[in-house]
């Protein structure tokens, strides 16, 4: 189907360029979902299945958090609770709307006719998809610094900071999320009708919010590639050291293997979305102002790409889950703890040595 054969959907809202069912035919969407892969019991399972992962992950974090006292593995550990606390509430808002619509299929015109209902899911989708990356980056740039520049951050790095760097995240997601809800693009219902997402047509509005949203993706997961890899380079040095063989750094170690998971993930699930969303509003620009609905094979691919960045919630919580030193050496009984970092600077002064 070309961009030439899409029609508007029928109804008072069609024509009004500011509501958020402009670029979805409901009625359509609504036949066709009946024979997709949109069950409902598929929707619960998958929902039920991230958020029990996120729990368990939140409550192993709390539990090994009470026994740290190197500021660096705490300060990990708050940036840890931070990314899952925020894919348990991704799964948990999103989840409490699609999983009704699934089972109800209610006319999201009638339900919802000012948008405030799609505004609000459309807002989610983009907080708490970008903060995980964006979470994902900085964990990347403390754990850069805490392994290339110890020093530099051993006064820094606090409880209390970490939040603070967090909630900083935290805050810049919103903000990015009520651009649309400011006037900056929009969200509009996609295909098959239960999720509200920024709409991916050639207008000025909704281009600038689309890159802007898929290229600072984007930019946080190869930030976190660059990061990852000069510390992993650091520590394989470090290892591989004759004289410092005895002096590995176990705690270290474990983090960046942790964080290497997440952002193998965040890459497999995120980048085809993001990439995705770039192309298509590209290729769109020299139909400006012509387009007035998606093609039914770009809204499926939309949503096929959707369900994989879904994946990326389930998923980080097991990275810390099964990549901790208690598992590992359940499966490898021959690893043993190994003295941390401090080792190699065996001189520091003991009021200094506290705070690593």
């Amino acid at each position: 189907m070309g961009w030439g054969d899409m029609e508007l959907p029928n109804g008072s809202t069609a024509g009004r360029s500011d509501m958020c069912f402009g670029v979805f035919n409901a009625s359509e969407g609504r036949s066709n979902a009946q024979n997709s892969i949109t069950s409902p019991w598929f929707s619960t399972a998958f929902g039920l299945i991230g958020l029990c992962s996120n729990l368990f992950a939140l409550c192993v974090l709390l539990s090994s958090s009470r026994k740290l006292s190197s500021r660096a593995r705490s300060s990990f550990l708050v940036f840890l609770c931070g990314l899952v606390v925020t894919d348990f509430m991704g799964l948990l808002v999103t989840a409490s709307v699609i999983i009704p619509y699934h089972f109800i299929k209610f006319a999201w015109a009638k339900v919802d006719p000012s948008c405030h209902l799609c505004n609000f899911l459309g807002f989610s989708m983009v907080f708490f998809g970008q903060c995980p990356l964006l979470l994902g980056a900085t964990m990347a740039g403390e754990r850069f610094f805490g392994i290339n520049r110890p020093f530099s951050r051993s006064t820094n790095i606090s409880k209390r900071r970490a939040w603070s760097i967090v909630g900083l995240v935290w805050g810049f997601s919103c903000l990015l999320g009520l651009l649309p809800v400011l006037g900056l693009g929009r969200y509009t219902l996609q295909y098959p009708g239960s999720w509200c997402f920024l709409t991916l047509l050639p207008d000025t509005g909704n281009v600038i919010f689309c890159l802007l949203f898929a290229l600072l993706g984007i930019f946080s997961v190869l930030l976190s590639f660059i990061f990852n890899t000069v510390s992993v380079v650091t520590l394989c040095r470090v290892y591989h050291d004759r004289e410092s063989v005895q002096r590995r750094r176990d705690s270290e170690v474990e983090m960046m293997v942790q964080l290497v998971g997440i952002m193998i993930i965040a890459t497999i699930c995120w980048m085809p979305l993001l990439i995705f969303i770039v192309q298509t509003v590209l290729q769109q620009l020299p139909a400006s102002g012509q387009i007035q609905m998606l093609p039914m094979e770009t809204q499926k691919m939309l949503l096929i790409y959707i369900r994989m960045v879904t994946w990326n919630q389930i998923l980080d919580p097991w990275v810390y889950i099964l990549f901790r030193r208690a598992v590992l050496q359940r499966i490898y009984p021959s690893l043993r703890p190994r003295p941390s970092i401090l080792s190699l600077y065996p001189v520091l002064n003991p009021s200094l040595r506290r705070k690593f």
